[in-house]
This record gives structure tokens, C-alpha cells and sequence, in this order.
């Protein structure tokens, strides 16, 4: 990379545009490799500008890789924007293996362990958990029944409460106070209600999964539901679970047994599955559930935390909420994190497959062998067309606020997306709701729907999750905590309530990737062994979205 004192910075020397670091003004000098230009209009920080004069089809390139072409003449130090560059992204074939990298040094974290729950599978988890899950969106209700009766009582029901706000604002209204009067009210903020007491020391929550899924779907997503589900229930992060099932629903109990059994052969967590149309009356499924799963609380509140190698950590990569500092300071960051755990033995999980698009070459190559390099090409090359079918292609994947704070194309996008896989070889190739079974870098099937992607990095065995983001979001998961870093200390000062780790230090130049990587991992060490409780944990951020691929039936 190549900057000028922090004010721009050329990615790759390949490439013919520059990244704002801030705001520069129209008529800004730009003095770069012993040249000189101005610039012609406003350039806002995370926005590009052209460092050559480009034509017509002109193509555009960053990160080394094709990310777009010119739609109309730019000159030099011109806006590179919706306006003026399309979509493009270069083809993809079989070629060689390039599976030489760099390792990090590792020393720093040798002999380091982190306090997680050991299962009889081999799999360490960094949390204790028990879920609730339907197989079909029927048992809804029935759930939340059974969190209404067992959140509170057993200590983890965790929000905030906006009891006061409401009172006060009922209060204006019952004094005759005018709308605008109630608008400008200085009206205290919610604070955290507390919880009764936890009854189960060992137990770090009872989480309760609804979905929308489970029937009037084809076989196949009542199949990958199932798989998905069975993902959570052998999740090391998981000691036990309570099914609900009405009966009659495509997604069958005997499904998710199959899948169960091929995620884990030996299986012998408690699990407790119930289904109405068998049982009976509402009162009598409830009885049956809550009693069942409160005795399986009592078994698994025997389990404690004990040291474990780094090795045993599955870290899933996730972004969302992009914006243009993405893929110079958080996602590079998360790379190195990914390349250090690589080293040392764990595995990592990097998704959202429409947001690889236009570096499918460089990742395909670095598969260990030609058959999951074509593997990854088939997936890509099949979600796309797919894709194309319903009328969006991958071209269509940034959102509004991607555009707005610099991400103009899917492939400037996925340029950036992708260095949070740092530069192992690619040691396995999952299609959704596959497991993931070998160490070092799996690449995994998903959407680039940021909580469709990190439900799925779960179910596939991540026991944390690296969740970068420039402009801010919440998302969480049940059962794997999801560390939030954002891509600028802006977002980060802002939005302090969801955001773990400031990666903004690297666009002010007072740390580099490298550092930040490494400050980055001694986090997820305190995190994965309970020392540290994330903001998306603190909020019960529990998000959960299965991926719904085929069509209502």
C-alpha cells in the first residue's frame, strides 16, 4: 500500500484509482510517484478518485483485481462514483495451485490457552448454552411460551427496560401537554432491568430459535433446515436442546436425526424432542417440555470451563454494514487474525459467496487441490446464474448505505470482503449447512445477508464470530458470541453500545494491521473463555436466520 501522510492511499500497485482517507476538497493537490494533479470535484473520505485519465470501457482496478468500468470519459483526479463506473469483474478458470504463503509469527501466542467447555466430540466451546428450537414455525408460540416461563425465573432474561420512558410520556399526555411539548420533554433513557438471579452457575443462557421455516417449502429447504438445525444442536457451544415438532411438517423429526448423526456419530448430548401431534393437548406438551428441559439443565450445570489449546477456536469472518475503509483497516486486520489462528492449527470460515465475486481466481487457486477449487468455481457459477434467474445478479449485492459510504460495485465490495480471509491456502469447500471438519480456511456457501451468513457460520461450527462494520449494526447470535469491529473510530465513538473493538486506528496510522491483528486475537482469547462478555451479548442480540434458497409450495 502507498499513502500521502494519511490523506490518500493506493492499495496495489496495479491500481488506477485512489481511496480518500478524508475529505478533500475539489482543487486538492495530489502529489503521488512524481506526478501532480487536482482534483475535480469533492472527493468525501472512503470515496475513490482516478489516477489516470480514463475512457469509456476503461477498466477499473483495485485490490489488484477488475472492479468496474468507466461509463464516461474521467479525467484525472476525477470522481469514481455510481455516476461514472459500472460493474465489472474478471473471469475466473482452473489454474495452478499457489498454496505458498507467509506464516505469521505465532510466538507471541504460543503455550496460550482459553477457558472453554470440553465435548465428547473433541469440539471446545466458548459458551454453555441450551436451545429451544421448533422444527416448523407452528411451535412458534409454544416457544415463547416456554421463554416467558423460564427466562425470567432461571436469571437470563436480558433486556432493556423502557418502562420509565413510557410512564413519563403517559404522564405528559394526562397533563394536557401539546405534541410538540412531548417531542422536546427531556425524558430519561431505559436502564437495564434486572434479572432474577441465576439459578445454573455453568449454564451461560436458554436460548429459544423461532424461524418462518419447516413447511409449505420444497424438500430440499426442509432438509438444509434440519441440517442447519442439527448444526446448533452438535454445536460446541451447545450442552443440550429442547425440539419442538407439530408432526405433520416437512421438515420431519427423522430428518434431523439423520443429520445429527452425520454431524456427530456418537452423539450423546441431552435432547429432548417432543411433538404436539403425539402428545396432545398444549398443557400437556408444555408440562412434557418444561419439566424434560429443566432436568437436562440440571445434567449440563455439572460442566465447567477448562484450559484449551488455541487450536480448538472456529472463527467465522463476517462483515456487514461495509463502507470504502472496510478492506484497508478492519477486513485486512481480521485476515491476520485468520492467518494466525491458521498457524496455529484452528480454523477460520469465510462466506457470503456473492461478496467474493471478482476474486474467485485468487481463492480458487489457493484451494489444496483441483477438486475444491472447481467445487468453489460450480457454487459460485450456480448461486450467480440463480441469482441472474430472480433478477439480481452478484452486481446487485451492494446495499444503499455500501454505496453512499464508497462501495460503488459488487466487485470493489468483495475486493474488500475478502481479506478478511487472509493468505492460507483454502483447505476445504462447504455448501450450506455443511459442517466444517478440517482445519485452516474453509470457505462456506452463504449469502451476503449478514445474519442469514453468521446463522450459518454457527451451525458450521464457529464458536465466535469476527463481525466487522463501517456504519454500524447489531446483529448477534444465540449461541456463538459475535465481536463487533468497526472499520473507522467515527462509527466507533458514535455507536459505542454495539461496537467491541476500534479498527480506525489504522486509517491514523497509529497501528498497523498487524498490531491491530494481534490485539484483535488476545480479545477473542478473554471473550472465548468468559472474561469478557460482547456488546451483541450484553444486548441478547439473538439473531437468527435460516436461508430459505427455493420457492413456497
Amino acid at each position: 500500500m502507498a499513502s500521502n501522510k494519511n490523506t490518500f492511499l493506493r492499495i496495489h500497485p496495479k491500481d488506477n484509482v485512489l481511496v480518500a482517507l478524508q475529505d478533500l476538497p475539489q482543487g486538492t493537490k495530489i502529489d503521488f510517484e512524481g506526478e501532480s494533479f487536482e482534483l475535480t470535484t469533492n472527493v468525501a473520505a472512503k470515496h475513490k478518485f482516478s489516477l489516470t485519465a480514463l475512457q469509456p470501457n476503461d477498466q477499473i482496478f483495485m485490490y489488484g483485481v477488475l472492479v468496474g468500468k468507466a461509463t464516461q470519459a474521467i479525467p484525472k483526479g476525477g470522481p469514481v462514483s455510481t455516476q461514472t463506473v459500472s460493474h465489472a469483474s474478471g473471469g475466473f478458470h482452473l489454474g495452478k495451485r499457489k498454496l505458498d504463503w507467509h506464516k505469521p509469527d505465532t510466538g507471541k501466542f504460543a503455550g496460550k490457552t482459553f477457558m472453554g467447555y470440553h465435548r465428547a466430540d473433541g469440539s471446545v466451546g466458548t459458551g454453555n448454552y441450551w436451545i429451544v428450537v421448533p422444527l416448523v414455525f407452528c411451535e412458534n408460540r409454544n416457544i415463547n411460551v416456554l421463554k416467558e416461563a423460564l427466562s425470567d425465573k432461571l436469571g437470563y432474561k436480558k433486556a432493556k427496560s423502557y418502562d420509565i420512558d413510557v410512564d413519563q410520556l403517559i404522564s405528559l399526555y394526562q397533563a394536557g401537554k401539546s405534541v410538540e411539548e412531548i417531542l422536546n420533554a427531556d425524558i430519561k433513557i431505559g436502564a437495564d432491568k434486572a434479572g432474577s438471579k441465576r439459578l445454573f452457575k455453568n449454564i451461560d443462557g436458554i436460548k429459544f430459535l423461532t424461524h418462518d421455516m419447516g413447511c409449505g417449502c420444497t424438500r430440499s429447504d426442509a432438509q438444509t433446515l434440519c441440517g442447519l438445525i442439527a448444526g446448533y444442536v452438535t454445536h460446541p457451544n451447545v450442552a443440550g436442546a429442547t425440539i419442538l415438532s407439530l408432526g405433520c411438517q416437512n421438515a420431519q423429526v427423522s430428518i434431523l436425526q439423520q443429520e445429527i448423526k452425520l454431524r456427530d456419530s456418537s452423539f450423546n448430548k441431552p435432547l429432548v424432542i417432543l411433538e404436539q401431534q403425539k402428545v396432545g393437548t398444549e398443557a400437556d406438551l408444555m408440562q412434557q417440555a418444561l419439566k424434560q428441559t429443566f432436568a437436562g439443565l440440571v445434567q449440563v450445570n455439572k460442566q465447567q470451563r477448562e484450559p484449551a489449546p488455541l487450536s480448538k477456536l472456529c472463527i467465522g469472518l463476517e462483515c456487514g454494514g461495509s463502507d470504502g475503509f472496510s478492506g484497508i483497516s478492519a477486513n485486512p486486520a481480521l485476515g491476520y487474525v485468520s492467518d494466525l489462528l491458521v498457524a496455529m492449527g484452528g480454523s477460520v470460515i469465510l462466506s457470503e459467496f456473492p461478496e467474493l465475486c471478482g476474486v474467485e481466481q485468487e481463492l480458487s487457486d489457493r484451494c489444496i487441490d483441483e477438486e475444491k477449487a472447481n467445487h468453489f468455481m460450480e457454487l459460485m457459477t450456480a448461486y450467480n446464474a440463480r441469482a441472474v434467474t430472480d433478477g439480481s445478479g452478484f452486481y446487485a449485492n451492494p446495499s444503499p448505505g455500501n454505496i453512499r459510504d464508497g462501495l460503488i460495485t459488487d466487485a470493489i465490495k468483495s475486493a474488500g470482503a475478502a481479506k478478511k480471509g487472509g493468505t492460507s491456502p483454502v483447505t476445504d469447500v462447504l455448501d450450506y449447512p455443511a459442517k466444517v471438519t478440517k482445519p485452516g480456511l474453509n470457505l462456506l456457501c452463504t449469502p451476503g445477508s449478514d445474519v442469514e451468513s453468521t446463522t450459518a457460520e454457527v451451525a458450521a461450527g464457529a464458536n465466535v464470530v469476527l463481525f466487522t462494520t463501517g456504519l454500524g449494526t447489531p446483529t448477534g447470535n444465540p449461541v456463538a458470541p459475535v465481536i463487533k469491529l468497526s472499520t473507522n473510530t467515527v462509527t466507533a465513538v458514535k455507536m459505542p453500545d454495539i461496537i467491541d473493538i476500534d479498527c480506525g486506528t489504522i486509517i491514523a496510522g497509529e497501528e498497523t494491521i498487524q498490531q491491530a491483528g494481534e490485539r484483535i486475537l488476545d480479545y477473542v482469547i478473554k471473550v472465548a473463555s468468559g472474561e469478557i462478555e460482547p456488546k451483541a451479548v450484553q444486548l441478547g442480540q439473538d439473531d437468527f436466520i435460516p436461508w430459505k434458497r427455493g420457492v413456497s409450495l
